[in-house]
């Protein structure tokens, strides 16, 4: 789980920042609490990741504001709405074993650390991969396992999975996805074409998958054997 660490033990760059305790908190109330995010643990998550940490120093000061940002090789972090939305769709107890796809800046990666037994994460940008591991190492995260592949082919090592979330915009959902997620879990993955997607919650039930829309979104592509092709 996250424990607390001093920006200046992060990186001598870090120790510049200032203590961004407050803009969390402001981003909790404005962005979350009044849009409709009631999940007390998601909440706390939010309010307890250092979000400025895991965006580029030059756009630090736009860390907690209501929309995404670049992270490199034509990637980004999600708005924190977005962030808490997934997050709470998913209706987490802290026991779960979940598989992400799509690691990217580790954000996403640390507030499901927060509120699960296990993090698997798949992300096919080693480079990001190596970055996100080497920051949520240094957080302190313990429960977090790391694979760089394509994520469309899930990680058949960790399943049954309680939870799968998928970062990345989807032509359709990936059928090993469907394929490793336990009786009774809870899949989240935005569907559509390259410029617009819905947001989808899918159930297993009785070896059954019931979905729900849970609104329109717009996500970078999900590439691989079972999604976009290169």
């Amino acid at each position: 789980m996250f424990h607390q660490i001093t920006h200046k033990k992060i990186s001598g760059k870090s120790a510049s920042r200032l203590d961004y305790h407050l803009a969390r908190r402001r981003m909790v109330e404005g962005q979350l609490i009044s849009r409709g995010i009631k999940d007390p643990r998601v909440l706390e998550a939010m309010g307890k990741v250092p979000r400025d940490l895991f965006v580029e120093e030059s756009l630090v000061g736009e860390a907690y504001n209501d929309h995404p940002l670049p992270i490199g090789y034509g990637q980004t972090i999600s708005q924190p709405y977005i962030v808490a939305l997934m997050t709470e769709s998913l209706k987490l107890t802290g026991n779960e074993h979940i598989l992400e796809i799509g690691t990217g800046s580790g954000y996403q990666t640390a507030i499901l650390a927060e509120l699960c037994s296990k993090v698997y994460t798949v992300e096919r940008i080693e480079p990001l991969l190596t970055r996100a591991r080497n920051l949520l190492t240094r957080l302190g995260y313990k429960n977090i396992l790391f694979k760089a592949s394509d994520g469309t082919m899930g990680w058949k090592k960790g399943m049954p999975f309680d939870v799968i979330m998928v970062t990345a915009g989807a032509p359709k959902i990936p059928q090993p996805l469907l394929e490793q997620l336990a009786e009774g879990g809870r899949l989240i993955i935005p569907v559509g074409n390259k410029t617009t997607q819905e947001l989808i919650q899918i159930e297993k039930r009785q070896k059954k998958y019931i979905s729900n829309k849970l609104g329109g979104c717009r996500f970078v592509d999900l590439f691989g054997v079972h999604g976009w092709k290169e």
